[in-house]
């Protein structure tokens, strides 16, 4: 077990109760280590802090990999397309753990990768109130409906916002894509 894994009522049992209860019960512990990075235990608990935080290089030191999650693109409300920035819309499979703002980001589909900026987020500048996850495919032509993407969080470029016109969301999307192609 880890070693800082608690287990039974109220969470008292330990690492060393563990240990103290497999000689007379009949059984043999193994208690992992702590797994250190630049000074950090490694553990869910420190990866979840910081994903809410929006800390992706770190969340990424911490998994040793970048942080990337699963869904199936759904049909949406097709706002994007008349925008001139279509996007997927991704029903994820588990909670993205991840603050609302917008993401440059990789999306796999199949075999394909491609680059993407992501918003996270309750769509504010349309009254929105549903969480959604919409990626806007860069260089894409074609249609991901109902095909099973990762999608896998490189950087947080900003937070959400609402914009005071659809002509203002316009012009900020347009800087993200920027900067999104930019970060590559």
């Amino acid at each position: 077990m880890g070693f800082n894994h608690r287990f039974g009522r109220g969470a008292r049992g330990d690492a060393q109760l563990l240990e103290s209860l497999a000689a007379p019960l009949g059984f043999r512990a193994h208690i992992v280590p702590a797994l250190l990075v630049d000074g950090v235990a490694v553990s869910s608990s420190e990866i979840r802090a910081a994903l809410q935080r929006g800390d992706l290089p770190n969340a990424e030191r911490l998994l040793g990999r970048p942080y990337s999650i699963r869904g199936e693109v759904v049909r949406g409300a097709g706002r994007g397309r008349t925008l001139g920035f279509p996007t997927a819309n991704v029903k994820t499979e588990r909670p993205l753990g991840l603050p609302v703002g917008v993401y440059v980001c990789r999306l796999l589909a199949g075999a394909r990768q491609h680059q993407a900026v992501v918003n996270v987020g309750y769509r504010p500048t349309f009254g929105e109130t549903d969480l959604s996850v919409e990626a806007h495919v860069l260089d894409f032509a074609g249609d991901l409906y109902d095909q099973r993407v990762t999608l896998t969080f490189l950087r947080r470029l900003r937070e959400e916002r609402k914009f005071p016109s659809v002509d203002a969301l316009r012009e900020q999307i347009a800087l993200d894509v920027a900067a999104a192609r930019a970060a590559s």
